[in-house]
């Protein structure tokens, strides 16, 4: 009785307390979060349009200081297999996915010493001079974090500084679970703790850019846990009205320093379902296909999703850990229409962009993901010699003669 009374709540509009979201989780069957969830998909999106949008994720750095738990895709400082992505290796995938329809780069890497704010500058604006149109969506706010330890520098100077040159809008990477305990855990408390990852998001939204937010799920964190953090997004999103969207990933387990098993995609569907429920002033909810599969990506629209996210195009994070699921434009809008609903592009703020590309014109099918370098090899590009390093390993290379 009492998850029928709490369900009524949600039919009618209400707005769930802790306890209650609480309480339909480990309660509420699973076919139940599922109506509940979509009812109030239904109720935000009454046209039956499910978006996603094409872009490419370039992970342009692997050299990361953090040494997150969970993460398989950093290399130490120095290591022959870390890599920094040149400005013409970034320019080159930037045409491959305009050639794909494609208008935004998702730019995110590790925490690399020797990558100063004034090298992510230079590249924002070369990119706006080459490509005026096209879209930075980029750097994470543990990134921000690391670029402004490095330089020395507030957080809301590093972002007015990057707005300047360029920057579009704030992905929500690096919240992993907002809750200081867990983030102790995964060794991710000092990249940034639950209240810095807020507060850049905060001094984003302030600055006038829209930004996303994310959850990984299935390692350390308790149930209560998992809520804290969807009710702290809740929270600040009733603050500065600055999310556009919520993306949940289960933890990838394979070759970690973390290790486990991956949570179900029943697991997947049920948080999913309980965060479309919570985060009622989030106006979209994306499906995890790059960690769940396509056919899990496709229930996701029963279970309160809105969009299919990415195209994805090229991804080395994920990959990393063992998974790795293709999807291009075509499979991306099947697996929609066959869900019964009507596929639409979309940008990052979410503003429609019209049909399939390749209804439109022409596009090439891509059978499987892209990585940073295709032959694999690790090295950093002649063009960061011009900026200073921060490690003895750099400068001793950065010092050597061309």
């Amino acid at each position: 009785m009492q998850v029928e009374r709490i369900a009524d709540v949600v039919r009618q509009g209400g707005r769930l307390s802790f306890e209650q979201a609480r309480e339909l989780y480990l309660h509420a069957p699973t076919s139940l979060l599922g109506r509940l969830a979509d009812d109030v998909r239904q109720r935000l999106h009454p046209d039956g349009v499910v978006t996603y949008i094409i872009d490419r994720n370039v992970n342009y750095t692997n050299v990361c200081v953090a040494r997150c738990r969970f993460c398989a895709f950093y290399r130490p400082v120095g290591s022959p297999e870390g890599y920094t992505l040149g400005f013409d290796e970034i320019f080159r995938k930037i045409e491959e996915t305009i050639a794909l329809g494609g208008e935004q780069l998702l730019l995110q890497g590790g925490h690399n010493p020797d990558v100063p704010l004034e090298w992510y500058e230079d590249l924002f604006r070369q990119v706006k001079a080459r490509y005026p149109s096209f879209r930075m969506h980029a750097l994470s706010p543990p990134e921000i974090i690391h670029i402004s330890r490095l330089s020395h520098l507030p957080p809301e100077t590093v972002i007015a500084r990057l707005v300047d040159a360029g920057l579009d809008s704030i992905p929500g990477g690096g919240a992993e679970i907002l809750v200081d305990r867990v983030r102790r855990l995964l060794n991710c408390y000092n990249k940034a703790t639950a209240d810095e990852w807020l507060n850049v998001m905060r001094l984003a939204h302030r600055a006038g850019l829209r930004t996303t937010a994310t959850m990984m799920y299935g390692h350390v964190e308790t149930i209560d846990e998992r809520l804290e953090h969807l009710f702290r997004l809740r929270d600040l999103q009733d603050e500065t009205g600055g999310f556009t969207a919520f993306i949940a990933w289960s933890f990838q387990p394979s070759h970690t320093e973390l290790g486990g098993v991956e949570a179900t995609g029943v697991e997947y569907l049920r948080t999913l379902a309980i965060a479309r429920l919570v985060l009622d002033n989030f106006p979209n909810l994306q499906a995890s296909w790059v960690t769940q599969g396509g056919k899990v990506g496709q229930l996701s629209l029963a279970f309160g999703a809105n969009d299919m996210g990415s195209v994805m195009i090229e991804e080395n994070v994920v990959r990393a850990a063992g998974a790795e699921y293709c999807m291009d434009e075509y499979e991306v809008v099947r697996n929609i229409e066959n869900a019964g609903f009507i596929a639409r592009r979309r940008n990052m703020h979410y503003d429609i962009l019209g049909e399939p590309m390749f209804r439109l014109q022409k596009v090439p099918r891509m059978l499987q993901l892209a990585v940073a370098r295709a032959d694999g090899r690790g090295g950093e590009a002649e063009d960061l010699r011009r900026y200073e390093a921060r490690s003895p390993e750099a400068r001793r290379r950065r010092a050597l003669p061309q």
